[in-house]
């Protein structure tokens, strides 16, 4: 079988980054599914196997096809851009967000190029970008930027639920005004090409309730009568396999159960609740919409137990399981 070559930014180097990256590559789940390339800081690397006990060397490459993926070799692309003499870990650090946006940067350029199948991301700081002049918020915004897509679309995997996100970084009071019919139309009708995309073409998306036992018609709340009824009517008619709303209270656990295929949650908290509550370390976050695929972890980077060598990879490892599971579709 051939392995899917995965290009993996280390992330903030302060932060946890290093340590997941280096117990990643040195697993055995990942190196069954996928050639790994690491884009860092050697030094900073071959700190973080240290810390950790992997048996690795580092093999530095400049290009992926350059890479040795034997076990036990972890492939790096240097880009030499932290000063060991200013560096400490578990600190807000400008040197130390600027670092984690090269390393994003290059993984997206090789993208981008077709060098690399996908990429799956480590954690970075917002402090740290602002700090070191990075003017994106986060991982998806660089995304965007750097690939030309207006509005990335964010799903959220844990043990085969899949769950989309109508309205993400907003204000409660702000997102009840984003919940109109067209905005769901636009979002699901997205959803469902993002994931046919990934290769998954059958089943029922479920569009998540709002309010408590979704509004009981009009009784707690009229959003579902006034906009999101009449956008799952509306997308049904066109021929698109939806149901809902849904209550939220029981629309993730049919989900997980198998009953839908996907789930559009309407705000940040419905969504990262229920993934979350059913596996923490394996929610991993996949930006759909854009021309290259990016998983990712959803956890921070942990500064409290940063070069300490105790950090779980299991997030990391799953986000690059993902990353090779569904780069042969995504790359037909």
């Amino acid at each position: 079988m051939k392995k899917s070559l995965i290009a993996v930014p280390i992330g903030d180097p302060a932060g946890v980054g290093p340590e997941i990256v280096a117990k990643s590559v040195a697993s055995k789940e990942v190196f069954d599914v996928a050639n790994c390339v690491i884009v860092g800081d050697r030094q900073i690397m071959e700190n973080a196997i240290q810390i950790v006990g992997a048996d690795l060397t580092v093999n530095l490459i400049a290009e992926p096809e350059e890479g040795d993926f034997r076990e036990g070799i972890l492939n790096l692309i240097d880009l030499g851009n932290v000063d060991m003499a200013k560096f400490e870990f578990g600190k807000v650090d400008g040197m130390c967000g600027k670092a984690a946006y090269e390393y994003i940067a290059k993984c997206i350029e090789l993208a981008n190029n077709g060098k690399v199948d996908a990429v799956a991301t480590t954690p970075i700081n917002k402090e740290s970008l602002r700090a070191g002049g990075i003017n994106y918020i986060g991982h998806t915004e660089i995304f965007g930027a750097l690939t030309g897509t207006e509005d990335p679309l964010t799903m959220f995997e844990t043990n085969g639920m899949r769950v989309f996100f109508l309205t993400r970084h907003v204000s409660l009071r702000e997102m009840l005004d984003m919940i109109t019919k067209d905005r769901i139309k636009d979002y699901v009708k997205r959803c469902l090409e993002a994931l046919k995309k990934l290769g998954v073409t059958d089943g029922t998306m479920a569009i998540a309730g709002l309010n408590p036992h979704s509004g009981e018609h009009g009784l707690f709340g009229w959003e579902e009568v006034n906009e999101i009824i009449p956008a799952v009517e509306e997308l049904k008619a066109e021929g698109y396999d939806v149901a809902g709303p849904i209550g939220a209270d029981s629309v993730f656990h049919q989900a997980a159960q198998g009953r839908y295929t996907s789930v559009l949650s309407l705000y940040h908290d419905q969504g990262h609740i229920a993934t979350k509550t059913l596996d923490f370390e394996k929610t991993i976050a996949i930006t759909n919409g854009m021309p290259i695929l990016r998983t990712s972890v959803d956890h921070g980077t942990a500064f409290d137990i940063a070069g300490k060598g105790i950090v779980s990879a299991v997030s990391m490892i799953e986000a690059i399981l993902l990353a090779a599971k569904y780069a042969p579709n995504f790359t037909k």
